[in-house]
Formats: C-alpha cells, structure tokens, sequence
C-alpha cells in the first residue's frame, strides 16, 4: 500500500508490517594608560571585572533562561558563572558562587549581546543515545535533516519539550548543533530534552520503522496534516532551510504532510512548522484515546 493511500484514508493497514506499539591586549605608555583608564571605569562599582581569557575554553552558555535550566536539571556540570551587579540580583542564584563582570565582557565572553548579564561556562552538551528515543509503547521523534540555523534548532527544541516528545535526532555532520545560540533559543529546553547525533538520518528512520514507528516528512503538497492517524511510535521529519528533505529521507516517509497556505507566502519558518504539527499530532492523539 502506498504512502498516500494510507494518509489519504487516515487509517494505519491494519495487516502491516510494523505493528503499532575575547579579545586582550596590552598598551604602552600613555596610550596604555588610557586603555587601562577607561577599562576600569567599565568596571561595575565594588567589583573588578574578570580578566579576559583565550576563547578556547569549555561550553558556554548566556541568558537566564538557559543558565538557570542547566542548574535546574543538573544534566551538565555548570562550572564558572559570570554576572553584572543587576543580573547577580535574580533570587534564583542566592548561594551561587559568581564572579563579577562588566557587560561588555560578558559580550566577548558569551560572541552575542543577548547574555542579559550572565555567562556561564559548562560541560559539554549531553547528547542522547538515538535507540533510547524509540523505547516507550509511543515514541514521538523530530527528526531534523540538516537544519542549519542554531536558533531554528533551539526553537524547534522548546516546543519539542513543551509537547512532551520523545527527543529530536540530528545529523552528525553538515547541521547545526546545541550551541549556546541554540540554548538561548529555547529557553533552556535542550537541558531537558533529549537530543540525539546519528550518522545517517535516512538510516535512522529505517531503525525506527524496525521499532513500529510510522514516519512523516513535512513538505508541499503533500496529505493535509490532520488525515493521518498519529497514534503508536511516530517520527516528524523536518527539512532544512530552503532545500527541504534530501531526496533518499524524503523516500523513507511513509506520508508527506502538510499545513494548508491560505496567505500569499508559500511556506512557513521551519520551526513555526514544526510547532503546528506537533500541537496536531498531539491533538489527534488525544482524540484517539
């Protein structure tokens, strides 16, 4: 049976064969003076910024959000905490140990602006192994084939979690990893959630049917989301940016789904997409039951 017939009716083959389950420098002379001068005047009152270091160093992580998530979980050693005098008043980092520094080198320190005065190093990122997401009697998988963008990633991510899904799988190379862009992103929902590298997405998804999983790629024209019967194992696959799903992952979907475009643009951010889908696939299940 094709993949269509099956999207199309919106029921599962009841005989199928996958059964349901920074910067340093030093001056000289005058002009050194002057660098230090206005250095130290960046300095916040009663406290001595920290000293800039080589931007080898561990993970990093910027914002509240995603700090406080990475101590609240406690899925990766949080190491060194920095913090401008505002941001060290937060009553969530009573008893922290922080160390005191200006916001603009907090922006070396974090490569972004957006650190809402507080940069964290920390432990690498805790990737998942990718079988422990197809266990459970109803794994729901995103699988992203070669997302680019670290905050579409992140975003994807946060809505992922909010949703209870299983965990997202990305590709090892040629896609974007968790980085702190893609912590800050979601809010600090890749601390809770489990994200995993495989080597090959298609092969991946061929290990997920082996588990009782259906698979559905998001693209144009493809079966209108909400005819497919979502229950048991399901993997949502998203493609990237422009491109969509690569030729050899689109062939292993079971069904193409797709949003309905109402408007004059013809397609939505990928991360957008993948809220609306998951949010459906949540609903049809919860109609099901």
């Amino acid at each position: 049976m094709s993949p269509g017939e099956r999207g199309g009716s919106g029921r599962k083959p009841s005989g199928g064969s996958r059964p349901k389950p920074q910067r340093t420098g030093r001056g000289s002379g005058a002009r050194g003076d002057e660098t230090r001068a206005r250095r130290n005047r960046a300095v916040p009152r009663g406290a001595e910024a920290t000293p800039a270091e080589p931007r080898e160093k561990p993970d990093v992580l910027y914002g509240r959000n995603p700090i406080f998530e990475a101590l609240r979980s406690g899925r990766r050693e949080v190491q060194r905490i920095w913090a401008t005098q505002g941001a060290a008043k937060e009553p969530w980092l009573d008893g922290i140990h922080l160390e005191p520094a200006d916001g603009d080198w907090l922006t070396q320190r974090a490569g972004s602006d957006a650190h809402q005065g507080l940069v964290a190093d920390v432990g690498p990122y805790p990737y998942a192994d990718p079988a422990s997401l197809l266990t459970g009697p109803a794994p729901l998988i995103i699988a992203l084939d070669e997302i680019q963008d670290p905050r579409n990633l992140g975003a994807i991510a946060r809505s992922a979690e909010a949703a209870g899904a299983s965990g997202i799988v990305i590709p090892r190379h040629r896609s974007a990893e968790v980085t702190a862009a893609a912590a800050k992103a979601s809010a600090g929902a890749v601390e809770h959630l489990k994200i995993a590298q495989v080597r090959n997405v298609a092969d991946y998804l061929a290990e997920a049917k082996t588990a009782g999983c259906w698979v559905y790629g998001a693209a144009a024209k493809g079966t209108p989301y909400r005819q497919p019967d979502y229950t048991g194992g399901v993997v949502l696959v998203l493609g990237a940016e422009g491109t969509g799903l690569r030729p050899r992952v689109r062939a292993m979907c079971d069904d193409i789904v797709s949003l309905p475009m109402r408007g004059r643009v013809d397609s939505l951010n990928v991360s957008a997409a993948a809220a609306v889908l998951l949010y459906g696939i949540l609903d049809a299940r919860g109609a099901a039951q």
